[in-house]
């Protein structure tokens, strides 16, 4: 690899770990909003920049099983904010700010300084320590009120004296895209490190196999990683689009040319050919179709994911990786109102060795 061509895969790759936490920050105030006209309710217009949580979420997600004896959501994580979990249509991001990011979105950082602390490369245990503690620490370590029920099954699994390694929980909702937004600092730091995408495919797996323990998911993850290397190591003169456009081919079999000539309306896609909910075989074809529609405008990409609602804030965080090394744009100046974005842009910068 030349200087100048190393230069040009950073760049993309610094844009593509910048956008990660832009899209889940803007998708933040309208997270499992289903409706959009639930979102056009809470923000006329629909959202154009990073925006609070509203009071009020048009669905229930903070209900508790009543059980008794030590409670996960409480006891065990999420100390401060059992509180709010049980209120009807509590926002599952209650009190957070403009420019704050969700806990998936916190856990990639978490991932990012794992890698850091290792030399760039990915340890299990190293994970696994820090997820561990960052999740049960006494001190609020996230601003979130809100954990998947991936972080809920991991810690009963945990608190029932299972090793860390095996606190996976196999469930309807395994398969689904929040289990890819820890993915992009590792496949992004090793491939750097060796372009050996095999190994980096497997990497990945057995990180995911940590807290999504599903093989539909890990195949589709597979696709994630090779699309991620044929767009941080290809040629300049080589269009993003059609890389994209050969990914969904190849993994789920659309054709997104056609798919874009449907409609002129995000929703008909999101939400009409495909479901808006997090379940992978919804949310990769809907967030390819964004990355491919919006190929040349990053921010349009981002927004139109956040305004269709469902599943955004997880299903963004991936559509922000393929952007940014798509377009080998940042956003600095959405990214710099970030309210942690002097803290992250540190942490990818000494990611990348930059």
């Amino acid at each position: 690899m030349t200087t100048i061509h190393s230069a040009l895969v950073k760049n993309r790759a610094l844009a593509a770990l910048k956008l990660l936490y832009i899209a889940d920050a803007l998708s933040m105030p309208v997270h499992w909003f289903y409706n959009p006209q639930d979102i056009l309710n809470a923000f006329p217009g629909g959202i154009k920049k990073f925006e609070a949580a509203p009071a009020k979420h048009p669905h229930d997600f903070l209900s508790l099983p009543q059980n008794s004896g030590k409670q996960i959501v409480g006891d065990v994580i999420l100390k401060d904010k059992r509180k709010f979990w049980g209120v009807p249509n509590q926002h599952v991001h209650q009190g957070m700010q403009a420019g704050e990011n969700t806990l998936n979105a916190q856990c990639a950082l978490l991932v990012t300084r794992t890698l850091i602390d290792n030399g760039g490369h990915y340890d299990e245990n190293k994970f696994l320590k820090s997820y561990v503690a960052f999740m049960t620490s006494d001190s609020p370590q996230h601003p979130d009120t809100y954990a998947e029920a991936y972080h809920r099954g991991f810690f009963e699994n945990l608190e029932r004296g299972l090793p860390a390694n095996k606190c996976g929980v196999a469930a309807d909702t395994t398969a689904s895209v929040g289990g890819f937004v820890t993915i992009a600092p590792i496949a992004i730091s090793e491939l750097l490190a060796e372009r050996n995408l095999v190994n980096v495919q497997q990497i990945c797996r057995e990180h995911l196999r940590l807290t999504h323990p599903d093989e539909e998911l890990a195949k589709v993850c597979d696709a994630y990683i090779e699309l991620i290397d044929a767009l941080l190591f290809r040629n300049e003169d080589d269009d993003a689009k059609r890389l994209i456009a050969e990914a969904a081919r190849s993994s789920v079999n659309i054709d997104l040319q056609s798919l874009c000539e449907k409609s002129v309306d995000d929703n008909d896609i999101i939400g009409g050919v495909f479901a808006k909910a997090c379940p992978i075989k919804d949310s990769w074809p809907s967030l390819l179709y964004l990355a491919y529609k919006y190929t040349a405008d990053s921010k349009a990409a981002l927004l139109a994911n956040t305004n269709v609602g469902g599943e955004n804030c997880h299903r963004g965080s991936v559509l922000g990786v393929i952007a940014g090394l798509s377009s080998s744009n940042g956003l600095d100046e959405l990214f710099s109102l970030l309210v942690n974005a002097e803290q992250i842009e540190h942490e990818i910068s000494l990611l990348l060795g930059l």
